[in-house]
This record gives structure tokens, C-alpha cells and sequence, in this order.
């Protein structure tokens, strides 16, 4: 195997304004979950959140914990088990259906007033609401605050012309005292054009830098995940931000 491919000390890619003008519109994501284009969903729950979760919850109880762009992610299922209240946001109706249904839990739906067009689906035992609705709405709905946020396909799939918007929303919803764990991806953008897109450690301090202390826990080999992509190297990046 090359070995590109399985160093973790590869050098960030140079020029991180190579996808700055690429888009997906909401309508494109919509089509993927109706074509079952959704490789980005992992039905067994992500690896890395698992192995840093004790280190992710402190031990709190009851904790609010945000799912931004959510999809159907079964770790909410896991942080509702333990008791915390989940609420998440995404943008297909189909995908928050899902989630319900594969994960056996009735559930009601009803109108966003504050947001024309806009559901919330919640659970039947009430600790999980997931929002149908552009995450920069999402606001309007006055949700309230957060002591956590599992950011795991988010930020690496807002547009990157609308990442500052992204980083300013997320971080007006949290509370005082959050943690903030975020999965990112980093490869030669020249070879991929995402999204998954590519965040450099620069852009991610640019964007958080100035209220969040961030720290890199692990960076691990995720070549397979693209095995069907003509990428050299594809590693995953799993960040901790904390309240400066």
C-alpha cells in the first residue's frame, strides 16, 4: 500500500480555498436520501465518538445534547438511552422518518409556527426532537442552549462559502461551559471534490478560535471510507472545543 495512504503525519493540504465555490443545494441533499445515496450514515454509530464518549459527557446527567444536520444518526438513540435530551436538525423530512422508524419509536410531528414550512418531530418519551428545517433557521425556533454538540458530517457538509454562518449559529446555541465534539476530514481537495469537503485545521481555528479552546484527540486512517474515490490519502479528525 502506498504509503501516502497510511501516515498520520501527512502535511494539510496547501491551498485551502480550492472547493471554496462549490455547492450542494438542499434540494440535491433531499434527492439523496430519496436515491439512498447516503453513505455518509453509519449504521452502527461512529467508532471515535464511542471510544472519547466518557470523555465527551463528564459524567453529567440530563445534558442537552445538539445533533446539527442530523440525518438519521443512531447516536442519538444512544444519548437519549442515557437519558439526555437530544434535538437535532436536518433538512430532509425522509431522513428524520427513518430515524423513527429503524429505531422503533413512535413519534408525533407538528408545525414550526415561528418557521413557515418548517416540522419538529418528537418522541413519544419526549427526549428526542428533531427539527425539518435549514440549521440557519433553526434559531427562530428558540430552542434554547446546549451544553453539547456532536458535530459529526456537519460542518464538513455546509457549503464552504457558508461555513462562517454555520460556526456562528452553532456557537450562539451553546451554553456556558459546552463541549463541542467535531469529526472532520482532510485529504487532497484536488482529488475529491466532497462533500464530504475538506476543513484544514487553519479554517477550524479561523472559525472557532476566538471563543473555543480546540484540541485534537485523534486522527486516524479513514482511507476506506473512500475506497471508491482516486484519493492518496483520506484521514479523520476528531476535535474537542471547549468555553475559553
Amino acid at each position: 500500500m502506498n504509503d501516502a495512504r497510511t501516515s498520520l503525519d501527512i502535511n494539510e493540504y496547501p491551498d485551502s480555498e480550492v472547493q471554496k465555490n462549490r455547492m450542494i443545494t438542499q434540494e440535491e441533499w433531499q434527492d439523496k436520501w430519496v436515491n439512498h445515496k447516503i453513505g455518509f450514515h453509519q449504521a452502527e454509530g461512529h467508532q471515535l465518538l464511542k471510544k472519547h464518549l466518557d470523555n465527551f459527557l463528564k459524567g453529567e446527567s440530563r445534558l442537552r445534547v445538539f445533533f446539527p444536520l442530523c440525518g438519521k444518526a443512531v447516536e442519538m438513540k444512544w444519548f437519549a438511552d442515557l437519558g439526555h435530551s437530544v434535538i437535532g436538525v436536518e433538512i430532509s423530512e425522509l431522513g428524520i422518518r427513518e430515524f423513527f422508524m429503524e429505531q422503533n419509536l413512535s413519534y408525533s410531528e407538528e408545525p414550526i409556527t415561528e418557521i413557515p414550512g418548517a416540522k419538529v418531530f418528537k418522541s413519544s418519551s419526549g427526549n428526542i426532537s428533531l427539527y425539518c428545517c435549514s440549521i440557519f433557521d433553526l434559531p427562530r425556533a428558540n430552542i434554547g442552549k446546549f451544553d453539547r454538540i456532536w458535530d459529526r458530517g456537519a460542518l464538513v457538509a455546509v457549503n464552504p462559502s457558508d461555513r462562517g454562518r454555520y460556526a456562528d449559529t452553532v456557537l450562539y446555541l451553546l451554553r456556558k461551559g459546552f463541549l463541542y465534539l467535531m469529526s472532520v476530514f482532510s485529504y487532497d481537495p484536488t482529488q475529491f471534490e466532497g462533500p464530504p469537503f475538506y476543513v484544514p485545521d487553519s479554517e477550524i481555528q479561523a472559525l472557532f478560535g476566538t471563543k473555543c479552546n480546540i484540541h485534537c484527540l485523534e486522527k486516524v486512517d479513514a482511507i476506506e471510507k473512500r475506497k471508491n474515490e482516486k484519493t492518496e490519502y483520506f484521514l479523520e479528525k476528531l476535535y474537542l472545543l471547549t468555553e475559553k
